[in-house]
């Protein structure tokens, strides 16, 4: 009997073992259905509650979920509830696109992405990261966050994260205790000014770092900031206001480095010394006029090296790079060498000149106000424009010194080129320190209301800004707003705005005083063109008319062709006597019916008929035959006869 119960036994359990791993799945599948919200589609490890107008995050998400979608909703900070932060399966999180104004609560615990891009986030505690203890990968992307909106310390408490995004906020300085387990750091579009020396002292293992488009100048970057980071692959300094590369660059890894759209006059010698390891270097868009010799002695790895757009001064001092150039490698490439000045080698690429090359005389600024020096960019300066410049009057913004604590005047000028149709050139100088300069610009309609507001801020080592993209014809009204080296905006005291006609026509800046009032416009950019309207209107009138001819015609071929139509099966009683082929006849395809008497009784020798002596005259047949036939007279009277008709054989009257 044992022996009987564990042959069975033995039996079951090999039956059952291949159905195991579906019964578990059948299992999973269903549990996961019963944890699915309401409002939310669930797929495999997938929980789908974006774009469904929600204000907070819906309750019932289960174990097993990995990826949750609640992107583009109406979530507030208020809505995360308590069970969420123990859902241990969630890792990726999408809350971009929502209401919140601060760092959330309550979040998955084992997050691992989390995405907080396009809200309205202001602060940032510490408290809150420390909840998220295995998050690796953060984005705040276009946010509100500010320096003292960030708690000292808060990105120390998520000791795991390894990429941090902070691009488009509204940051001062780099917050302070950054996780030093960071690789990515993106600090671009803010508003940062300064960097301290401890800013990543304790952010060893980073390998990326981002400060594209920011108000950096070289006075505010501390000597070794970057030193430290051994680590660092890729540093990017673009969109900035320096005039000479940091010094004391990270030498053992860095790979890309990048300084485009700058306002770098010139170059250390030293530079780039220790970056064997460097591959691609970027210095397009500065002010560089020439290179000291030896500059790149030491980049072994180059593979890459941008120069463009630089107004490069073809003289004696360029020989060494002519040479340079014509021993490259392959393996090196180069772009942007390109002759600025003298003018008898612009547009020439400095490769395929001479190596001896003469020096130019040194040429004296063209004025020599005091406050206002020449641009340094030579490009800056319009040649398009056959107008000259008008140069607005000085006016005189109050600014407060910190030593004196009193009101003084300081002399701004700003300058107006209408280069075409579709760009403005404005030029400043100012007297007082500015650490930026906020430009504003709106198309105004005739109604003298504003277009939106668009606005861009520049460094305060710029001296002009070209606006681009502007409608033909149009007035746009523009304000210069400078900052001072607090980096607060003083609209109140400082700025400047005038309103300019793209057709070149210039109007006198206005300040906030109410006593001074707009002068009024040019009478040629007021008034409109006489031609305009009435050349419109007769482009309209003509092409009205045409149509209406092209209508009548139509109209006019269809009633003539529909008249002819019935003309042809109309009954004629009007005829000639000899007409009698056809009169008093109705057409048809098929046969000729007599409908009313229409025979002509003729005779066919002149001479007088007999009362019962006669023929009939051949009638034409549909056909194309005739048909005669003789009837007998009968009874003296009309005769009608349906010769036409083939098959019929007889004659009646």
């Amino acid at each position: 009997m044992e022996i009987q119960w564990r042959s069975w036994s033995k039996g079951c359990v090999s039956f059952l073992r291949p159905w195991i791993p579906v019964l578990l799945g059948l299992h999973l599948q269903f549990s996961r259905a019963s944890n699915c919200p309401e409002e939310c589609r669930c797929e495999r490890t997938f929980v789908y509650c974006n774009e469904r107008g929600l204000t907070s995050v819906p309750l019932g998400i289960g174990e097993g979920y990995k990826t949750l979608y609640l992107h583009n909703n109406q979530i507030n900070n208020a809505g995360f509830p308590l069970e969420l932060h123990h859902v241990a399966s969630v890792e990726t999180v999408y809350l971009y696109g929502n209401e919140l104004d601060e760092f959330p609560f309550n979040l998955p615990k084992n997050v691992r992405v989390l995405h907080l891009q396009e809200n309205n986030i202001q602060t940032i505690s510490r408290a809150a990261l420390a909840q998220l203890l295995w998050l690796e990968e953060l984005h705040l992307d276009d946010n509100s966050i500010s320096t003292v909106g960030v708690e000292d310390g808060a990105f120390q408490e998520a000791v795991s994260l390894k990429m941090l995004f902070l691009t488009k906020n509204h940051l001062s300085s780099v917050p302070i205790g950054l996780p030093d387990v960071l690789k990515e750091l993106r600090l671009d579009e803010n508003r940062i000014a300064v960097i301290a020396e401890e800013a990543f002292q304790n952010v060893t293992r980073l390998e990326r770092l981002l400060l594209d488009g920011n108000l950096l100048t070289d006075d505010g970057i501390s000597p070794g900031t970057f030193q430290g980071l051994v680590t660092l692959r890729e540093l990017s300094l673009a969109r900035n206001s320096l005039t000479y590369p940091p010094s004391l660059l990270p030498g053992e890894v860095l790979v890309k480095l990048s300084f485009q759209e700058n306002l770098i006059t010139q170059i250390p010698v030293r530079a780039f010394a220790g970056l064997h390891k460097l591959e691609k270097l970027d210095v397009s868009n500065n002010k560089l006029q020439s290179l000291a010799p030896g500059i790149f002695d030491g980049l072994f790895s180059l593979r890459q090296l941008m120069v463009r757009n630089n107004p490069w001064l073809c003289d004696c001092n360029m020989g060494w790079v002519v040479s340079w150039l014509k021993s490259l490698p392959a393996s090196l490439n180069v772009r942007g060498f390109m002759c600025h000045k003298p003018e008898k080698f612009r547009g020439m690429a400095i490769r395929e000149l001479s190596a001896d090359l003469q020096c130019s005389q040194p040429t004296s600024p063209s004025d020599s106000r005091p406050g206002l020096s020449a641009p340094t960019n030579p490009s800056l300066v319009p040649r398009v424009s056959r107008r000259p410049a008008l140069t607005l009057p000085t006016l005189y913004p109050i600014y407060t010194t910190r030593e004196e604590g009193m009101r003084t005047k300081k002399p701004l000028q700003v300058t107006f080129t209408s280069l075409n149709g579709s760009e403005i050139h404005v030029r400043w100088a100012a007297a007082f320190p500015v650490t930026a300069y906020k430009v504003t610009w709106a198309r105004m309609d005739p109604s003298l209301t504003g277009d939106t507001v668009r606005e861009r801020i520049v460094g305060g080592g710029h001296r002009g800004i070209r606006l681009a993209n502007l409608q033909p014809k149009s007035t746009y009204r523009i304000c210069v707003i400078p900052l001072d080296e607090f980096n607060n905006y003083r609209p109140k005291d400082d700025t400047v705005c005038t309103e300019v006609v793209t057709t070149g026509q210039f109007f006198i800046p206005e300040d906030n005083d109410s006593n001074n009032r707009r002068r009024s416009r040019p009478e040629q950019a007021t008034q409109p063109e006489p031609g305009s309207p009435f050349l419109l209107a007769g482009l309209i009138g003509a092409a009205v008319i045409l149509v209406l001819v092209f209508l009548l015609g139509i109209f006019c071929w269809h009633v003539h062709r529909k008249g002819r139509s019935k003309s042809e099966w109309k009954y004629n009683r009007g005829r000639r006597k000899d007409d009698y082929c056809e009169a008093g006849t109705k057409k048809d395809n098929s046969l000729l019916e007599m409908t009313e008497t229409g025979f002509q009784i003729v005779s066919l020798n002149n001479e007088q008929l007999l009362k019962a002596d006669f023929r009939i005259q051949p009638i034409y047949t549909p056909n194309g035959g005739t048909a005669f036939r003789d009837c007998p007279p009968g009874n003296n009277s009309t005769v009608y006869c349906k010769n036409n008709v083939q098959d019929a054989d007889f004659c009646h009257s």
